[in-house]
C-alpha cells in the first residue's frame, strides 16, 4: 500500500464514524440508545439488517469459498427470502405491539423468567463467540498488508471497534451502516470489473464461464439428498429456512436492526429488501471467487496464498525439499496454461474434440498442481501445527495486492474495515443490550434510572468486546472462517427458535416443558454435532424441531399447567 491507499482508508474510515458520532452526540436515554430514535426509513432498516449479517467474513471468505468450491455455497441462502416473509408476517407485529427492547423479553412475557434467561444466554453464548471472528477477519487484511503479527492486530482491531461501538449506541450503528455498505459495495465492484479487465484478450466472458463449468465451479444447485453432503438445495431450503428463521427473527443484533422502523410497514419493508437482494448478493460474491480461479488459470498463483504460512514453510522445510515443491508447482501450471492456450485456439476454431482433449489434459495438469499444493500444506502441517489457518481466507486479499491498482486496493482494504465495523457494531451493541436488559436490570438491578442503565450498557458492551477479542484470537484453528460462522450459528440458532416457534404457535405449552425442552435439545445437539458427519445446515432443522417436540411431551407426560400468555400468540 502507498501513501494514496492510505488516504482512502484512514480517511474513509475515521469521516464516517466521525459523522455517525456527531449525529448521535448528547445525553441519550435507554429508549434512544438501544432503539435509535424509531424513526428509521424502510430502505435504511433494509441497508442495516444486510450490512448487520454481511460481516468483513462475508467480504474476504466468501470469494475463497468460490475460489475453491464454486458456486454452491449459494445454497445455504435459498431458505432465507421464506424466513424474512415469515419473520414479517409473524415475528415483527408481535414484538412491535409489545414494545420490547430485545427478542428475549417476548419470552419472559409468554412463559417465565428462567425461559427469558435461557433464550438470552443461548444468544450471548453463540453471538459472543461469533463476534470473535469479524474481529479475525479483518485482522488478517491488516496482518498481511502491514506485516504485523496477527494477535496484536486482532487486539488493536477489536479495541477501535469497541470504542465505536460503545461511544455511538444504536443510532450511530444504523446511521453509518448505509455508507459503510456503499463502500463495501464500491469496492467489490471495483474488484469485479479490474478482474475482467485482466483477463486474457482472448478469453471472453463465455469462455469464462465455460472454463470454469469445466473444472466444476458453476455448479451451483445440487439436488442430493444425502445428508453428507455439505451444501445441497435441500439443505440450503429446510437447514437454511430454519438458519434463517433463528437469525432474523431471534438474534438481537438482527432484532434491534428492524424494531427502529418509523412504522410496522417501514420495518416489514425492510426485511422484504433483505428477502429479494440476499441471494443475489451472496451469488455475486461467489461468482468474484470463480473469476478469480479462471484468473488463476492463466497468472500462476503462489504455492501457498497465506503469506504468514510460506515463510514458516521456507522456515521448516529443507530448502531442496521447498525448491523441488516449487519447481514441480511451476512445471503443472506451466503445461495447464498450456493445454488452455490449445483450448482456446480450438474452442474458437469450432474444433469439439480438440477443445475437449485440451481441457481434460488441462484438468489433469490443474490436479497435479493442487497435489503439489497438498505436500505443500502437509509438510507444513507436521513441521508447525499451529498453522492451520484456511488458505481459502487469503486468496481474495492476495489477489488485492498483486493485480489490483493503488486506490482500489486502499478502497478495497476500507471496505473489509467498513464491513467489520458495520456487523461488530451491531454484534457488540446487541450483546450489551441483552445482558443490561435481560440480566442485570432484571436479575440484578430493578429500578435505576435510564443514564444508570445506558452506562451499564455501554459497560458491558465493551465487556462483551473484551471477550470477542479473546475468542478471536483462537480463530486460526477454525476452517474457512465464512463456514466456521455458520456452523456456529447451526449449533445453537435451532433451539432457541425452537423456543420462539412454541411461544408463537403453540398456546398449550407452558415455561417449565419449553425450558427443559430446550436445554434437552441443545445437549442433543451438541452430542450429535460431535458423533454424525452431516451437513451442518441441518442442525438448525434438528434443534428447532427437538425442542418443539420435548417440549409436548414434557408438558403431556409431567402435567405442567401451562401459563396464561401476557402476550399474544399466533394461531
Amino acid at each position: 500500500m502507498n501513501t494514496l491507499d492510505y488516504v482512502v482508508l484512514f480517511g474513509t474510515l475515521l469521516g464516517v464514524a466521525l459523522y455517525g458520532m456527531w449525529r448521535t452526540r448528547g445525553p441519550r436515554d435507554l429508549r434512544s440508545y438501544l432503539r435509535g430514535d424509531g424513526q428509521t426509513r424502510w430502505f435504511v432498516i433494509g441497508l442495516s439488517v444486510m450490512a448487520t449479517q454481511a460481516s468483513a467474513v462475508t467480504f474476504l471468505s466468501t470469494p475463497g469459498q468460490g475460489y475453491q468450491d464454486g458456486l454452491g455455497f449459494v445454497q445455504n441462502y435459498f431458505g432465507a427470502p421464506f424466513a424474512l416473509i415469515l419473520i414479517a408476517m409473524v415475528f415483527l407485529p408481535i414484538f412491535r405491539l409489545l414494545k420490547v427492547y430485545t427478542a428475549y423479553e417476548f419470552l419472559g412475557r409468554r412463559f417465565d423468567a428462567k425461559t427469558r434467561l435461557l433464550g438470552a444466554g443461548l444468544f450471548l453464548i453463540q453471538r459472543g463467540l461469533s463476534a470473535g471472528l469479524t474481529i479475525y477477519a479483518p485482522a488478517i487484511v491488516l496482518s498481511t498488508v502491514f506485516g504485523w503479527s496477527l494477535n496484536l492486530t486482532i487486539i488493536c482491531s477489536g479495541l477501535v471497534v469497541i470504542i465505536y461501538t460503545v461511544a455511538g449506541g444504536s443510532a450511530a450503528v444504523t446511521l453509518t451502516q448505509k455508507y459503510q455498505l456503499g463502500i463495501i459495495f464500491a469496492g467489490m465492484a471495483a474488484a469485479f470489473f479490474i478482474l475482467l479487465a485482466k483477463m486474457p484478450a482472448a478469453l471472453s466472458f463465455g469462455d469464462a464461464f465455460t472454463l470454469a463449468g469445466g473444472f466444476g465451479r458453476m455448479h451451483a444447485v445440487d439436488f442430493s439428498l444425502s445428508t453428507h453432503q455439505r451444501y445441497t438445495f435441500w439443505s440450503g431450503m429446510l437447514g437454511g429456512f430454519f438458519l434463517a428463521l433463528s437469525y432474523f427473527g431471534t438474534d438481537q443484533s438482527q432484532v434491534q436492526r428492524y424494531l427502529s422502523g418509523a412504522s410496522l410497514r417501514e420495518s416489514r419493508l425492510g426485511l422484504m429488501f433483505n428477502a429479494v437482494c440476499k441471494i443475489p448478493m451472496q451469488f455475486f460474491i461467489l461468482l468474484l471467487g470463480v473469476l478469480i480461479f479462471v484468473f488463476y488459470q492463466f497468472e500462476q498463483p503462489p504455492l501457498v496464498f497465506d503469506q504468514a504460512a510460506s515463510h514458516s514453510l521456507a522456515q521448516h522445510l529443507p530448502p531442496e525439499k521447498l525448491r523441488a515443491l516449487e519447481t514441480d508447482f511451476s512445471a503443472a501450471h506451466d503445461e495447464e496454461q498450456r493445454q488452455l492456450q490449445a483450448w482456446l485456439v480450438a474452442r474458437h476454431s469450432g474444433d469439439a474434440p480438440g477443445e475437449a482433449s485440451a481441457l481434460a489434459s488441462a484438468q489433469s495438469a490443474h490436479e497435479r498442481g493442487e497435489a503439489v499444493r497438498k505436500q505443500a500444506s502437509d509438510a507444513l502441517a507436521a513441521a508447525d501445527p499451529q498453522t492451520k489457518a484456511s488458505e481459502t481466507d487469503y486468496v481474495f486479499i492476495t489477489f488485492i495486492l498483486h493485480y489490483l491498482p493503488h486506490g482500489i486496493i486502499g478502497l478495497l482494504v476500507t471496505a473489509f474495515f467498513a464491513a467489520a465495523l458495520s456487523s461488530k457494531a451491531a454484534e457488540l451493541n446487541a450483546l450489551g443490550s441483552t445482558t443490561t436488559v435481560d440480566f442485570y436490570r432484571h436479575l440484578v438491578k430493578r429500578d435505576a434510572s435510564d443514564a444508570h442503565y445506558v452506562h451499564a450498557s455501554k459497560c458491558f458492551t465493551a465487556l462483551w468486546g473484551v471477550v470477542a477479542i479473546g475468542f478471536a484470537l483462537c480463530a486460526h484453528l477454525a476452517e474457512n472462517l465464512i463456514q466456521a460462522q455458520n456452523i456456529l450459528g447451526s449449533i445453537f440458532y435451532g433451539v432457541v427458535l425452537g423456543l420462539f416457534l412454541v411461544a408463537f404457535f403453540v398456546r398449550a405449552v407452558g415455561g417449565t416443558a419449553v425450558f427443559w425442552a430446550a436445554v434437552a435439545a441443545q445437549a442433543l445437539v451438541f452430542v450429535l454435532y460431535y458423533t454424525l458427519s452431516i451437513s451442518y445446515l441441518w442442525y438448525n432443522l434438528i434443534g428447532c424441531v427437538l425442542c418443539v417436540v420435548f417440549s409436548l411431551v414434557i408438558q403431556a407426560l409431567m402435567g405442567f399447567a401451562p401459563k396464561s400468555p401476557a402476550a399474544p400468540a399466533a394461531s
